[in-house]
């Protein structure tokens, strides 16, 4: 994912200042995608360019003139494009901003990311715990390297155990909002 759709997920939300933005991004999206004032100025004028975003420019009295980003229609379909398109490696960040963003593409198409991301770690969580009952099966007697080992793996069946329930809750909630759209 680029920061461009993060920046772009968050100027449909609301339209703002580079400033501004940088603040959203510290108190919101930037818990989990991280970017300095620096790198978000420089991809809006790349995206100005681009025609994704469009400027107002509202003059201030004793400061210099406020540009206010607003999304334009190729950045909306931009964002339409990537939220309905597949991300085979997808970490945590990029979903969570898909998650953000569904309401402005296809979330239908978002929740069938999901479910793939979550299948994907149930199939790995499924993997590891066959390892752990295979490799360790007396952990409590473990030292020295196998201990080492198994710790590991415990961390990697924590972590998987962690995005399966936290994807689940997802997909449970987008089928309770698709739900309460039809009635």
């Amino acid at each position: 994912m680029a920061l461009e759709h993060a920046i772009l997920v968050s100027l449909s939300e609301r339209s703002g200042s580079g400033y501004e933005l940088a603040r959203r991004f510290e108190k919101s999206i930037g818990l989990f995608w991280s970017a300095s004032h620096q790198q978000i100025y420089r991809v809006l004028k790349r995206m100005e360019e681009a025609g994704q975003v469009a400027v107002d420019v509202v003059a201030q009295d004793g400061r210099p003139d406020k540009k206010v980003y607003t999304v334009a229609e190729p950045g909306r379909a931009e964002l339409r494009r990537w939220l309905a398109e597949p991300a085979p490696q997808a970490g945590p960040q990029e979903l969570a901003v898909k998650v953000r963003g569904a309401s402005f593409g296809d979330p239908e198409a978002v929740a069938a990311e999901i479910a793939r991301h979550r299948d994907a770690h149930a199939e790995r969580l499924d993997l590891y715990r066959q390892i752990e009952k295979r490799d360790f099966p007396a952990p409590d007697r473990l030292r020295g390297r196998p201990l080492h080992q198994y710790l590991v793996l415990r961390g990697g069946i924590r972590v998987e155990e962690g995005q399966v329930e936290w994807l689940e809750e997802i997909l449970t909630a987008l089928r309770a909002d698709k739900a309460d759209e039809k009635d």
